[in-house]
């Protein structure tokens, strides 16, 4: 174990499947949930690397679920890609099993899970250049189709109302109404601007209601740095970070990457001149998105992407407001004011995108 790791990597990865003698491991990635780290073992044809991750129980409160979704998920999603000609061992997460068959280690208290590392590829914090946004995009498109046949009982809800706008909304109401830091009368105008909005956050979940829109199997969480790009080249080849696949909207998926993706500044911008929408970056998402999506989304899915984008946004924006009226107890902050930052910015974005809606309308139409 080397000074930097907290636990006892040795130790944790002798109770799973794994080929050769334990050499070291480091924390590894810049993933803020779980514990992860990366192993080394000593084998007859080299050095192989094992991603090993510590499941971070305050945020999934039943690992057991969460697991029987991944392994249930990995292995359709190695069928299909195994059927279609490709590599499943890099192009999907891949479950070692313990000594005793299972998907996870319990010790303890602490739940443990082992992967295949996935070599010749990198994630990226941040896009460098328009074709990682398009790759990124293309690989969550994939990574949809993929499981868009999944059969079986429905998923577990691993956070559970995690994308319901509507709830998220009466969250904000709740925390409003009780203000225990009061601070709601020196952001007005953000607590105006959710409210004007509020017709917004039913629109989805009504619709998924009414069965006007498909339930999916979706990731929930479409940031760039969820998908390993091909050093080589630069090709999205694995969707990784599953702990929050789930049933929802793919809408749900198209519209947070949109948000994380497509902004043309930081998510804590204090300069709200900078913030919006990049109607450049939005094309390359988009276009990489329908590639591989377009064929098994209805039309009202597609119809409905530009208002996604907004949507989530919005969401977050809510969020963000509703835990600094709560004095910011869920969301990190490195400042003060951190999340009211957030939250301003957050909703800056959505009102560029609602001053360029006819424009990312016709970005969609282009590719659909």
């Amino acid at each position: 174990m080397t000074t930097a790791a907290k636990h006892d990597l040795r130790e944790v990865s002798s109770h799973f499947q794994l080929d050769g003698r334990f050499l070291d491991a480091v924390p590894y990635g810049s993933g803020h949930i779980n514990d992860t780290y990366a192993s080394r073992f000593e084998t007859s044809t080299g050095v192989r690397r094992y991603i090993h991750q510590r499941i971070n129980q305050n945020v999934f409160r039943d690992p057991e679920s969460l697991m029987e979704n991944v392994e249930r998920v990995t292995t359709y999603a190695r069928e299909r890609i195994v059927a279609a000609g490709g590599n499943p061992d890099r192009e999907s997460l891949t479950l070692l099993p313990t000594i005793d068959g299972k998907s996870f280690y319990r010790s303890g208290d602490d739940r443990w899970r082992t992967y295949i590392f996935v070599e010749g590829a990198l994630t990226y914090d941040r896009a460098e250049n328009v074709g990682q946004v398009y790759n990124a995009a293309r690989a969550f498109g994939r990574f949809q189709k993929l499981l868009s046949t999944l059969p079986g009982k429905r998923l577990h809800e691993t956070i559970p109302n995690f994308h319901h706008s509507r709830r998220r909304f009466e969250d904000f109401v709740r925390a409003l109404e009780s203000d225990p830091k009061n601070r709601a009368a020196s952001v007005k105008p953000e607590i105006d601007f959710v409210l004007r909005h509020e017709p917004d956050t039913s629109v989805l979940v009504d619709m998924l209601q009414r069965g006007e829109l498909p339930e999916r199997v979706t990731h929930n969480d479409t940031k760039i740095n969820n998908v390993m790009l091909d050093d080589i080249t630069g090709e999205g080849i694995c969707v990784i970070d599953l702990d929050t696949v789930m049933p929802g909207s793919a809408l749900y998926d198209f519209g947070d990457s949109v948000r994380t993706g497509a902004a043309a500044a930081a998510e804590d911008e204090l300069d709200l001149s900078k913030v919006g929408i990049d109607l450049d970056l939005f094309e390359h998402l988009t276009h990489g998105y329908l590639d591989t999506a377009r064929e098994f989304l209805v039309p009202t899915e597609i119809e409905y992407m530009p208002f996604s984008a907004r949507l989530m946004t919005l969401e977050c924006g809510i969020r963000f407001i509703a835990d600094y009226l709560q004095g910011d107890i869920y969301f990190k902050i490195h400042r003060e004011h951190h999340n009211l930052d957030r939250a301003r910015t957050q909703f800056a974005l959505v009102e560029d995108m609602e001053r360029k809606a006819d424009a990312m309308r016709s970005v969609v139409d282009r590719y659909r």
